[in-house]
């Protein structure tokens, strides 16, 4: 399941505050990224922060996920996660002999069983 997770800053938190763990903070993102929970990340262009992209069995995985993160476990933020499906009204957009086929097959997930946890 793809979950979009948006960091929502502490009262109080800023930049200073933010600055001892910052090393660690990356160093967990990279960690996540490699084992396959991270699948995209960036920086938010409204405001300070990221939106970060994970692949995970559900909502309640993703938010342990992020509760690991240096900073939020410092209690500098913590994160929004809001599932995600696929887009599948592009039907709508077909002329009516299409709408009857067959769907494609499910894609297989790319996740490995290997994440680390």
């Amino acid at each position: 399941m793809r979950i979009l997770c948006l960091d929502i800053p502490a009262p109080g938190a800023s930049l200073e505050k933010y600055a001892p763990h910052l090393n660690a903070e990356a160093l967990h993102a990279w960690g996540l990224y490699k084992s396959g929970f991270i699948r995209d990340i960036y920086f938010r262009q409204d405001r300070p922060g990221v939106a970060i992209f994970l692949e995970c069995d559900s909502v309640d995985e993703a938010i342990n996920v992020m509760a690991e993160f240096p900073l939020a476990k410092a209690g500098l933020l913590s994160f929004e996660c809001i599932p995600l499906g696929s887009f599948i009204n592009w039907e709508n957009l077909f002329a009516a002999e299409f709408k009857n086929k067959k769907s494609l097959k499910k894609r297989p997930s790319r996740v490995h069983d290997d994440r680390a946890h």
